[in-house]
């Protein structure tokens, strides 16, 4: 029988994308499961956010305490995970405006 850490680690490893080892996936306050930053809660989201307002990654790993090539590979999953991403901003965003 398994744990339920152990149900955690496979339903995590299934939404993993193997090409990007420092993201994971974690449920929210929301409920919502979203990427973030393996080890930190920032969201990727976050991440692409920043990006977006002008802000080199060189700034976000300041501001954030983070290693730059964290904020890159964060960067690299946005890309690869747009559509993803982009429809979850995008819901997070009606969901403030009612």
């Amino acid at each position: 029988m398994w744990s339920v850490s152990e149900k955690v680690a496979a339903l995590r490893q299934s939404l993993d994308d193997p090409d990007f080892p420092g993201i994971t996936y974690r449920r929210g306050a929301s409920g919502w499961v979203a990427p973030v930053i393996r080890g930190t809660g920032i969201r990727v989201q976050t991440i692409a956010k920043h990006l977006s307002y002008g802000m080199k990654p060189e700034q976000i790993a300041e501001e954030y305490r983070l290693e730059i090539h964290k904020v890159k590979e964060a960067q690299a999953f946005y890309h690869a995970h747009r559509a993803e991403i982009d429809g979850s901003m995008k819901a997070e965003e009606e969901l403030e405006e009612n």
